[in-house]
């Protein structure tokens, strides 16, 4: 069985390092540290996963696959003539999973989020943007109760926003960066030079790019579809006249790499992770390799300071069927050692997570996993093969 044939079993959701207490666990391999497997099937497939300040996570996927294989409440359908697999769909493609009893409850999303994005505003509330079809303009609101659904607004962008990125502002809005073929920028609520191998520090009050940032060594791209992850570390100094920002970016794909996938050949990941301080005068940056290539990875920041890279590929691109090699181990970067140190391989795994995976920081110190969906389309009879 192919790699990309075991990871159509998208329907699982996984917690690292389960049984210790998460000083421990997040600060060694500890000999007893494993996987944990909490629900064989959660219906959908986790795209996007976000926790809640009620210690539930809103999970979702795309909803132009068809069916999915879990039903909405009785008297709940969506309908969408603009949609591409169904006009009338009486499944859901979105859970609430209460972390603490281990359950779950379908919810109700009426446009496409697939490859949306969004943020946790400071009153709870998770604001989602775009996404794809009839979805890439809109604004959907999921409030943390025990019966709260999906809430949308009507076109609530100003422009189409696919694969973009929401930051939480102090102010309460969002600013909304990016996007497939957009250059520019919104914010949310309303009051519009963004590359795939450069940084700037934009003053988004004065509408200013205050400081442009050198190219990482290399110039092979971190962005869709060369997707590589990033993370802003602990601050340092927190006096407000000396307070030292470090990003950290890590894995991606060489250029040529989607392409050279569409044509049937895959090129080995990024291996590489690049650190720059922005607030130094004169940045640069500082390249680290990890022990492990990686494309389509993510990246959590950790209680303790210390980086959880998981999931992803170790060849080819973003994109169905145009991963190889799925990375099992997850890897912990420790961001205060000495370069060359930094890096910790952890317990593998046995379910790859490909396209369209995710993992999230629970408040206990867990990181659940879940997602995958690196096949066009939902295919059910595998995952059903597997499992018997």
């Amino acid at each position: 069985m192919s790699s990309l044939t075991f990871i159509s079993s998208v329907l699982l959701f996984q917690l690292l390092f389960t049984s210790h207490p998460c000083h421990r666990i997040l600060t060694s391999a500890a000999p007893g540290e494993r996987w944990q497997l909490l629900q064989k099937s959660i219906g959908i497939s986790a795209m996007h996963m976000q926790l809640l300040s009620n210690d539930r996570v809103v999970v979702f996927d795309r909803t132009d696959f068809g069916p999915s294989n879990l039903p909405l409440p009785e008297g709940k359908c969506r309908f969408d003539l603009n949609d591409t697999a169904v006009k009338q769909d009486c499944t859901a493609h979105s859970i609430e999973y209460d972390v603490l009893s281990n359950k779950f409850r379908p919810l109700l999303v009426q446009t496409d989020v697939w490859c949306s994005s969004g943020a946790v505003t400071p009153n709870g509330d998770l604001v989602q943007t775009g996404g794809f079809n009839d979805g890439e303009r809109k604004v959907r609101v999921f409030s943390p109760c025990s019966s709260c659904d999906w809430q949308e607004s009507n076109n609530g962008l100003a422009a189409r926003r696919w694969y973009s990125t929401n930051h939480i502002l102090p102010d309460g809005r969002q600013i909304i960066v990016g996007g497939r073929k957009q250059f520019n920028y919104e914010f949310v609520p309303k009051n519009i030079a963004v590359s795939d191998n450069r940084a700037i520090l934009l003053d988004y009050v004065k509408n200013k790019v205050v400081k442009r940032y050198p190219t990482i060594p290399g110039g092979d791209p971190r962005s869709y579809p060369s997707t590589g992850s990033a993370v802003l570390l602990p601050l340092k100094n927190l006096k407000a006249s000396d307070i030292q920002a470090e990003v950290l970016v890590c894995g991606g794909a060489p250029k040529g790499s989607y392409s050279q996938a569409t044509q049937g050949e895959f090129i080995g990941a990024l291996k590489t992770c690049a650190r720059i301080l922005i607030t130094d005068p004169n940045p640069k940056w500082v390249i680290d390799t990890m022990p492990l290539a990686r494309v389509m990875g993510d990246m959590i920041l950790l209680p303790n300071g210390n980086v959880l890279l998981i999931n992803g590929a170790g060849s080819g691109s973003a994109g169905w069927e145009f991963g190889r090699n799925p990375v099992l181990n997850p890897v912990l970067y420790r961001p205060d050692n000495k370069i060359g140190t930094r890096f910790e391989t952890h317990t593998p795994t046995k379910i790859p997570r490909m396209y369209h995976s995710t993992a999230a920081l629970l408040r206990d110190g867990r990181v659940l996993v879940g997602g995958s969906n690196p096949r066009t389309y939902y295919n059910l009879q595998v995952f059903y093969s597997l499992l018997n």
